[in-house]
């Protein structure tokens, strides 16, 4: 077979490459081989893993990827430890009339009903000075962690300071270091979360924490775009065949028809593909918004942080 992967700085493909790509009619799949083509491996591409494997076996049915692994990717940059700061660096950071160390401290402790601990402090400002997130992101983590915990145990309890360390750490990772992308990832996350509850009961499944390999399934099928009743019927086809709910048999069922472009029940009976619009990253128009409830009380949430942050400026001015 010809060599289709030519990866750095001049990013070219054949005139038949092009066309097989079109006779393919995906746009995960065109979206992959421009990313092998760029980097040769799958190095830097945050998609599920069942994304991936469905482009990809588009792309070898084609001829367009190799039948062996692809290149591993780099193993990651070892990111420096974060600091172990002392009493005396908690001490400055409080005194420090510029800075909104001290206001956001204040807010932590009224929002988790208790009086932060010297650990709790050391947790907050590796956040706020070593992860360099902004106070107002912080806030906004501490208030999704905080709805979180309720969801799961009930009102009352409240989120401890190292799991907000936990999940402000990959925010960070992640890039989410502005109110815009906070809001952006929480209204995400929001989406994804009535979607999983939706999911559990078309598996008859009774409402319960998921764990995370569940979560990463239904994130994809979302990514791909399937409706309630494709995800339903893949349910009694999974059922019917393994005598049994399988999570990775189903997500092969849906892999399959993401492939063929099917992502409603009537395609799948009729074997047309999909009439509805492609939405960027290879899904369907939108599920419905969340709960109009959740959206009032959030957008409640976020004015009294713009007015608190409002207000920590001045102070500081």
């Amino acid at each position: 077979m010809a060599r289709t992967f030519l990866p750095g700085e001049v990013v070219a493909m054949t005139a038949q490459t092009a066309d097989r790509l079109l006779k393919l009619d995906s746009g995960d799949a065109a979206l992959l081989y421009l990313h092998l083509l760029r980097q040769g491996s799958l190095e830097g591409l945050r998609w599920p893993e069942a994304r991936v494997q469905g482009a990809l076996d588009q792309l070898r049915a084609q001829g367009l990827a190799p039948d062996a692994p692809l290149p591993a990717p780099a193993p990651p940059v070892q990111e420096a430890p974060a600091p172990e700061y002392t009493t005396e660096d908690i001490t400055q950071a409080l005194a420090d009339k510029s800075s909104t160390f001290p206001a956001l401290v204040d807010e932590m402790e009224r929002r988790l009903g208790k009086r932060l601990s010297a650990a709790d402090l050391r947790r907050l400002y590796t956040l706020y000075d070593h992860r360099a997130l902004p106070a107002e992101v912080i806030l906004m983590l501490a208030g999704w962690c905080a709805e979180e915990v309720i969801r799961k145990y009930g009102p009352g309890r409240k989120p401890f300071l190292s799991q907000i360390e936990k999940q402000g750490t990959a925010w960070a990772r992640m890039g989410i270091d502005t109110m815009e992308r906070a809001e952006e990832h929480i209204a995400k996350l929001t989406r994804l979360r009535s979607r999983e509850t939706a999911v559990l009961r078309l598996l008859d499944i009774p409402p319960r924490p998921l764990v995370q390999r569940e979560k990463d399934y239904i994130a994809a099928w979302d990514e791909m775009g399937f409706d309630d009743e494709a995800i339903r019927m893949a349910y009694e086809r999974t059922v019917l065949k393994k005598q049994s709910m399988d999570w990775g048999y189903m997500n092969g069922i849906l892999r399959r028809w993401h492939e063929k472009g099917l992502h409603t029940a009537a395609a799948v009976r009729g074997g047309d593909r999909d009439p509805r619009p492609v939405r960027a990253g290879g899904g369907q128009a939108p599920h419905a918004p969340a709960d109009a409830g959740q959206e009032r009380q959030a957008r409640e949430d976020m004015d009294r942080l713009r007015r608190l942050m409002e207000q920590m400026r001045q102070e500081e001015s």
